[in-house]
């Protein structure tokens, strides 16, 4: 059996964003995916994956899961055997955009979660296509499932994220980056920073 394969949301998400992937690896591998409630910074997150995970395993991870998946591959590169990181922007928060997360952190936790939700991610940062509107009314429920304490945690970690474009350049494992062509939050100018290819640059498929 191939090694486990530990998946790590994006921001506000569950293991509902990756349940294609789940249905369609478990039968050949050992599957895992390891919520980023607890902690409000990358570094207690990494560290509690650590502690989750198997001795080896592969790794994917989108968004603040990507960004939590550089610092384990940062703390133990003798652990992860491949890497995949999809959606995700290596380097620290510019200042532009920790200041606009306040408000939706102030309306989260004044009780608007769902406000906060839908002022984060838009319709317009989705692929078009007839599941545009199913894909934002999921990224909703999860959010809203999992409550404003942990969107509020989530932001402040991506708000005070460190920059991984060391631990990226040391990379020694197989690694695969992944943008959607529409992604307008993390677009693909953007994935080339991880510099050793071009990203796989696939468009979001209804």
């Amino acid at each position: 059996m191939l090694e486990p394969l530990v998946f790590l949301p994006g921001m506000a998400c569950d293991a509902r964003m990756f349940m294609p992937q789940l249905m369609s690896f478990w039968n050949e591998r050992a599957v895992q995916v390891t919520p980023l409630t607890p902690g409000d910074m990358i570094e207690q997150m990494s560290a509690n994956v650590l502690a989750a995970a198997p001795s080896k395993f592969a790794l994917v991870g989108q968004g603040l899961g990507g960004n939590v998946s550089l610092d384990v591959l940062r703390r133990a590169p003798e652990r992860v055997t491949r890497i995949c990181l999809m959606g995700t922007n290596p380097q620290s928060e510019i200042p532009a955009i920790a200041a606009a997360r306040e408000p939706m952190i102030i309306a989260a936790g004044a009780g608007r979660l769902e406000e906060a939700v839908r002022d984060m991610i838009r319709p317009s940062h989705l692929a078009p296509g007839p599941k545009r509107v199913e894909v934002m009314n999921l990224v909703v429920q999860m959010a809203l499932s999992m409550g404003r304490d942990v969107f509020v945690r989530q932001s402040r970690a991506m708000q005070r994220r460190q920059d991984q474009q060391k631990t990226l350049r040391m990379i020694r494992c197989p690694a695969m980056v992944i943008c959607g062509e529409h992604d307008t939050l993390t677009p693909c100018a953007q994935a080339r920073v991880h510099g050793r290819a071009d990203p796989l640059c696939e468009a979001e498929r209804d």
